[in-house]
């Protein structure tokens, strides 16, 4: 009776190991940036992804270094950025594999209405944050990290201006939603991702003020964590979900996706 009782036991928790096992493989990890989850893109594309073909995506929103930083530790199947130094790094690295165009949007400068800088209409971002700085207004910075975070400080560091060296400056650590709530509140200038400012726009005190300038271009790549590192990861599954973004049905999906009217992302693969 013991053996036999061994024996089914065994046999059940075999069939429970193996149907884990099944259900992890249709699990797919992304680490991906705080801009596609407030912007609502994930939330649009997720539930097709899924119906089509039976993945779920666990989405962990976070500044890119951060996502980077998951990939870098194998906590993660694959990335969602917008930083292409810091992508390249990590590529080079050895820490990723098979990254792809996805899309993108641009980058604004926000800030209040009574404009105290002044620097409305203006069509350089450099020159625009040397007003900033020049005239110490209030600027709210994300400091997290982020593909924002690491647009804001090249900027600056172009100018050779050390931004906490004017006191109005303020680095926040926060997310992109946060971040602009913040602004508002204190009626700061603030740089945003233009799909977090038309996804939250209508709850805030500030108007575009910059836009349009080459350096505020805003690229995203979706790149599959290297799983020569890390035997645990969902590699087939990254793939599919990989392509299925890059296919042209997944980049006509990103390029349907609108907000209050407004396009928010522009599909960009490039075949290779």
């Amino acid at each position: 009776m013991k053996m036999r009782f061994w024996a089914t036991a065994l046999l059940c928790l075999a069939a429970f190991t193996s149907t884990a096992q099944a259900q992890d493989a249709k699990t797919i990890r992304l680490a991906t940036t705080t801009s596609t989850e407030n912007s609502g893109l994930l939330s649009y594309l997720l539930p097709k992804f899924k119906s089509e073909t039976g993945y779920t995506v666990d989405v962990i929103a976070v500044g890119t270094g951060k996502a980077l930083k998951m990939g870098e530790n194998g906590d993660v199947d694959l990335v969602m950025t917008h930083a292409p130094g810091a992508e390249a790094e990590f590529l080079n690295k050895g820490f990723g594999i098979e990254p792809h165009h996805l899309m993108y949007n641009d980058f604004v400068i926000v800030g209040p209405k009574s404009d105290p800088a002044k620097i409305k209409g203006k069509t350089s971002a450099q020159d625009t944050f040397k007003s900033i700085a020049a005239k110490n207004v209030k600027f709210i910075s994300r400091g997290d990290d982020s593909g924002t975070d690491k647009k804001e400080k090249g900027i600056w560091k172009q100018l050779n201006i050390a931004p906490t060296s004017f006191s109005e400056f303020k680095s926040v650590g926060q997310g992109m939603g946060p971040t602009l709530n913040m602004a508002s509140e204190l009626q700061a200038y603030t740089l945003s991702d233009r799909g977090t400012w038309i996804a939250y726009q209508a709850k805030l005190d500030l108007e575009i003020m910059v836009e349009g300038d080459k350096v505020l271009f805003n690229p995203y790549q979706v790149i599959l964590v290297n799983p020569a590192r890390y035997s645990d990861l969902n590699t087939k599954g990254a793939r599919d979900f990989s392509q299925w973004l890059i296919s042209k049905h997944g980049q006509e999906l990103i390029n349907s996706y609108k907000l209050q009217g407004k396009q928010l992302f522009t599909a960009s693969y490039d075949g290779k």
